[in-house]
């Protein structure tokens, strides 16, 4: 701990520790009261928010179990409304979600509210959680529209609630922009409320410990994290490496085009003694869809990586403190550092999956033991909406499907899981069938899906939704459906995504990789999400795991036959 410190505030290294797991223990409770309170399921069942304490310049001191997608982001959703606001009262409570101003992309809401003890400015909470819709031509929110003005309600930093007081007109122009207005109303009372208990929490340590003494420990909280990374970073090997992959589209076929044009991010990572730096020069310029990502969504993902790398047991408590020691820079105007009005709605997710997959794609050149292969890539977003015929409601799902976790130096991949910049859950069907005028038909794993090596990918998923009933305004948003997660140090790609659709006679459709279609009653949506990249040479997989691949389902005989060499099928499952 900083001794300097410790002499002005009078602090101890057991106080210190007690505030610091104090402060994240509020975070942690604000996804407890969110998870509770919420109506909708993508909150409530799947988790699709991060909870954050910040001090009073906006610099994130405490992040809970939440959405790594978030850590470098949701410290400028903050700093936005101290920027926008000149003084701040116990009771005021702020709302956004302009991804040029703070935020990430406009389902994202941010609320903030402001800490008080004593009538003192504290600190922040922020919740940043995912609205199922906010209006725009689609049911989700999600349309392959070309400027930011088409994505649905972009709020800047306005203030809902004046010393605990409503303001009724910006509630009131916020409900009735949004398809599901009851459903979204009480998400926002969720925020709220657990924003509140923060700010109670924040209070209680200010009664017990003194106002200076907790303000200076959340400076030193950010320290502590810095210093530690800085320490882990210097043990790792110097090395600088390159390295570049391709995006399969923006979700817009421009005039002159017969198909979405995909386009190409270059990055190059230099790691040097404590510090290491990601530069995206050479990255493809903005393109016409929802593909273009803020520079802070960018820096999440490769922010996500790192630290995965650099602290793989979880040691450094996730902060701005963190950041310190990396430094992301792409050209202004590129795919990765949008210019308003450039629309956004895919990339907050696709291009941070995308990002930290190429950063370990990267590091692997010259920290080959601390990487993995590249997981499945993308969200695997599938929204629709429509009118329920069970009570005549609007509706709106929203869900993000798991694929494959890319297999790593000694490990296989994981079947099936959030991976990368995500920590969201699956809506259990059970409360998908129960909340939504739909069936599903299947959800199982995908044989031979993930990338064979030494170590296998891990296997994609594969899901269909039967509408009843009614008709349905879907959208997508899929990566990985052209180019196909890699693997590492021979290790093979995984399979790639795909989506289609069948009317209720059989007939198969084309849904597109991102963008809208219609789904008739009685019709399905069928989703296979990516696998992941395999690890190693497929000639070193023991013949103990290829055994209990083939017993488990994993691989067909084929793959057996043809990528892991086994010429006796019958006589290899009997040894």
């Amino acid at each position: 701990m900083n001794d300097t410190n410790k002499g002005i505030v009078g602090f101890d290294p057991a106080t210190f520790v007690v505030i610091k797991n104090s402060l994240y223990a509020a975070a942690e409770e604000m996804k407890v009261v969110l998870a509770k309170t919420a109506y909708s399921p993508i909150l409530k069942v799947a988790g699709d928010y991060s909870c954050g304490i910040f001090d009073v310049t906006g610099q994130m001191v405490a992040q809970g179990p939440d959405l790594p997608i978030h850590l470098g982001s949701m410290p400028d959703a903050v700093k936005a409304v101290i920027t926008a606001f000149d003084s701040f009262q116990d009771g005021d409570v702020f709302i956004h979600n302009d991804p040029y101003f703070g935020g990430s992309h406009l389902p994202d809401v941010n609320v903030v509210t402001p800490a008080f003890h004593k009538q003192r400015l504290i600190g922040f909470a922020c919740i940043r959680a995912h609205w199922p819709d906010v209006g725009s031509a689609t049911p989700g929110s999600y349309g392959a529209v070309t400027e930011i003005y088409g994505e649905g309600l972009r709020l800047p930093p306005v203030q809902l609630f004046s010393k605990g007081i409503l303001n009724k007109d910006v509630d009131r122009i916020i409900f009735a922009n949004v398809r599901t207005p009851d459903e979204r109303r009480g998400d926002l009372g969720a925020q709220i409320a657990a924003n509140r208990r923060a700010a109670e929490r924040l209070g209680a340590l200010a009664d017990k410990y003194g106002t200076d003494v907790l303000v200076s420990a959340m400076e030193e909280v950010l320290n502590y994290s810095e210093k530690m990374m800085r320490t882990l970073l210097a043990r790792l090997p110097d090395g600088r490496s390159s390295f570049e992959d391709f995006c399969d589209g923006d979700g817009v076929i421009e005039d002159g085009e017969t198909d979405d044009k995909s386009f190409t991010i270059r990055m190059t990572v230099e790691k040097s003694g404590d510090h290491i730096s990601v530069d995206f020069t050479g990255t493809d310029g903005g393109v016409a869809g929802p593909m273009n990502a803020p520079l802070s969504v960018t820096a999440s993902g490769v922010y996500c990586a790192l630290k995965t790398i650099v602290d793989p047991e979880g040691l450094i408590p996730p902060n701005s403190g963190c950041w310190r020691t990396i430094n992301v820079t792409a050209p202004e105007g590129c795919v990765l550092n949008a210019q308003f009005p450039s629309p956004v709605v895919y990339a907050n997710h696709e291009i941070s999956h995308r990002v930290c997959d190429m950063t370990f794609g990267a590091v692997a050149a010259f920290w080959p033991d601390n990487t993995m292969a590249c997981s499945q890539g993308t969200s695997a977003v599938v929204t629709f909406g429509g009118q329920d015929p069970r009570n005549r409601q609007r509706y709106v799902s929203y869900e993000t499907i798991k694929g494959g976790f890319g297999a790593r130096p000694n490990k296989d991949g994981i079947n099936a899981i959030a991976s990368g910049i995500s920590n969201t859950m699956n809506t259990p069907i059970e409360v998908l069938e129960m909340s939504f005028p739909v069936r599903v038909e299947e959800y199982a794993l995908v044989p031979d899906s993930g990338g064979a090596g030494c170590y296998r990918g891990g296997l994609a998923a594969r899901r269909t939704w039967t509408v009843l009933d009614h008709k349905a305004r879907a959208s997508s948003c899929l990566e990985r459906t052209k180019s196909p997660p890699f693997g590492l140090h021979g290790g093979g790609p995984g399979m790639v995504a795909k989506i289609w659709t069948e009317d209720a006679g059989g007939k198969i459709g084309i849904a597109p990789g991102k963008g809208g279609f219609d789904v008739p009653s009685g019709g399905k949506i069928h989703l296979q999400v990516p696998g992941s990249g395999g690890f190693g040479d497929v000639k070193q997989r023991s013949i103990e795991a290829i055994r209990a691949d083939m017993v488990d389902g994993y691989i067909t005989q084929e793959a057996a036959i043809k990528v892991y060499g086994v010429t006796d099928i019958k006589g290899f499952l009997e040894e």
